[in-house]
């Protein structure tokens, strides 16, 4: 890739193809969305077919991304984000959590898939007060990415940064680490990372990722074990329940009683 990050008005869409599934189609459809195609929803069905708790890691660390960026827009009165790993647009996105709670919020959008950049131009719409943009660039280029974010965020002002789900992208744990290290620290103390990715604590879920690896090719995912997970946030003041499951981060009363365990931890964690 370029080292030069890209927006939506910086490149020409590409063209979908609609006969062939697509990985964040298809996680879409997982979380009841309706930017897919018959083809990724065949699929969907497929992967529901070797694993059915899919559809629950899928949802549960959704409802969590909700959860935590209601907190960090109200309670610790955060206003701005830096979303890396956007994924497709479905329902509740950041900037619409966070500008529901604060309007004048500002959010920056990062994912490296040319197609999220398509829906992103037509979905990611901010309201007045606040402001939102879209970096096409890859987790793994850090600089860049906050190069492109300061055009729109005051990175010398708290920042929420949220990666959700994208590190068991980036095969090596050390480097993951590194990633997140070096954008920390580009952030000034009240700052925050929410975080939570794919976990190896459910032996079907481990398997059905192999697979998926085995023959997608795609992106190989590495779930990694909750004490991995957990030291993404050496340094910084973890805030209550720790790295848990994503379902069992705060979760909201319910008259069913708790949510399921599911194979994704995370957390939230302040910047000292």
């Amino acid at each position: 890739m370029s080292d030069t990050p890209l927006s939506g008005s910086d490149r020409i869409p590409p063209t979908i193809d609609s006969t062939v599934p697509h990985s964040a189609r298809v996680w879409n459809y997982m979380l009841g969305g309706k930017d897919n195609y018959l083809v990724d929803r065949q699929a969907g069905e497929r992967i529901r077919d070797i694993f059915p708790g899919m559809v629950d890691i899928a949802r549960q660390s959704r409802y969590m991304l909700a959860r935590a960026v209601r907190y960090l827009a109200g309670e610790a009165k955060v206003r701005q984000f830096l979303d890396i790993g956007t994924g497709l647009p479905t329902v509740d996105n950041t900037h619409e959590v966070a500008q529901r709670v604060a309007p004048q919020s500002r959010i920056v959008y990062v994912d490296n898939d040319p197609l999220v950049l398509v829906h992103a131009q037509a979905l990611l719409t901010s309201t007045p007060e606040g402001a939102t943009d879209y970096i096409e660039a890859d987790v793994r280029n850090p600089d860049i990415i906050l190069r492109a974010a300061a055009k729109t965020l005051d990175l010398g002002r708290p920042t929420a940064l949220m990666l959700m789900g994208i590190l068991g992208l980036v095969a090596d744990h050390d480097e993951a680490r590194s990633i997140v290290n070096r954008l920390m620290a580009a952030l000034p103390s009240g700052s925050y990372l929410a975080l939570y990715d794919g976990a190896d604590t459910d032996p079907a879920y481990v398997e059905a990722i192999g697979r998926y690896n085995a023959g997608s090719g795609a992106t190989p995912y590495t779930p990694r074990s909750p004490e991995q997970i957990a030291r993404y946030f050496d340094g910084l003041e973890l805030l209550d329940p720790g790295v848990v499951s994503v379902s069992r981060w705060r979760p909201e009363p319910s008259p069913w009683g708790d949510p399921p365990l599911v194979a994704c931890a995370g957390g939230v964690a302040r910047k000292p």
